[in-house]
């Protein structure tokens, strides 16, 4: 989802020879891949969006996985982009890295001051470790090599698992599938209160181009939008996009994260950029994309 979205905004900027890969293509896993890949290509500027993710069920389910994935993926990219000289670097990152009882809204330097949510600790650490490369690789290289910290994020492109999905493409397939079936009810994970913020998809492919447009941009940013909604306001949100009319219980025995996780976003304001795309909107942009690639048969299912 993504890396589909830099690549639109780079195609709609112009200027830029993109240079991609896929699996099939390249094993980031495979650090000797990565390299290789890198030395031959030669790229002026690297983003890195590749990431194992998923939502809570995932997060605590795999937790093994998780940090493997994440951490190789970092080093090997990060290191490898040093080694072919690459001379800019955007890593990206989540919002999760702050601790689980952060000040509200979470600012750049609550980082590290107190434990991590448990359930997405390791993914949480492994992108910790991925920020803190590029900020020492920047001190000790001189090389512009900084990192963005997304909130959760949805749009086109998104992956529907019913079990591996973040919630906002988890809930646009329930509903839809409990609007085809006529089902009288839906029942969300947990108590509904924790809230949350999304960022569009779009809105953070352009943030990432207005940041590799600074000649000295923060070691770290926060990516968001600065509002919230409760789980249960989400998913009243989703079945009125999706058109489901039954009732919507919730299920407090199941877990429910972090309380809140809202991104101070004053620094990434105080750079020129704050999101555009109002939330109704990109709920239906990503039902209708839904949709659609169920009509191709290309869903992420």
């Amino acid at each position: 989802m993504v890396g589909s979205a830099l690549v639109r905004e780079a195609e709609k900027r112009g200027g830029y020879e993109i240079l991609t890969a896929t699996r099939s293509e390249l094993d980031l896993l495979n650090q000797l891949e990565c390299h290789q890949w890198l030395q031959e290509n030669r790229p002026d500027q690297v983003i890195i969006a590749a990431a194992k993710v998923g939502g809570i069920h995932a997060n605590s389910t795999y937790p093994a996985e998780f940090i493997y994935e994440n951490l190789t993926i970092a080093t090997n990219l990060i290191e490898g982009a040093r080694q072919a000289e690459v001379g800019r670097v955007l890593f990206l990152g989540s919002s999760c890295i702050y601790p689980k009882l952060a000040p509200q809204p979470m600012p750049e330097d609550c980082l590290l001051t107190s434990p991590l949510e448990g359930t997405n600790e390791a993914y949480a650490i492994a992108k910790i470790a991925g920020l803190k490369m590029c900020q020492h690789y920047r001190a000790q290289y001189g090389l512009r090599y900084h990192s963005a910290m997304p909130t959760n994020l949805y749009g086109p492109g998104d992956n529907y698992h019913p079990e591996n999905s973040h919630v906002i493409p988890a809930l646009i397939r329930r509903f839809h599938e409990a609007k085809e079936r006529g089902d009288a009810k839906v029942t969300i994970w947990g108590s509904g209160t924790p809230r949350r913020e999304f960022l569009h998809v779009e809105d953070l492919a352009e943030a990432c181009f207005h940041l590799l447009g600074h000649q000295d941009p923060p070691d770290w940013v926060n990516l968001g939008v600065g509002q919230d909604v409760t789980i249960l306001e989400l998913a009243q949100l989703v079945a009125k996009t999706v058109g489901f009319e039954g009732e919507i219980e919730t299920d407090p025995s199941k877990p429910d994260g972090t309380p809140r996780k809202l991104l101070d976003v004053s620094m990434l304001n105080e750079t020129g950029w704050s999101a555009k795309i109002p939330f109704a909107d990109g709920l239906a942009g990503a039902y209708q994309d839904f949709l659609a690639t169920l009509d191709q048969g290309t869903a992420r299912l």
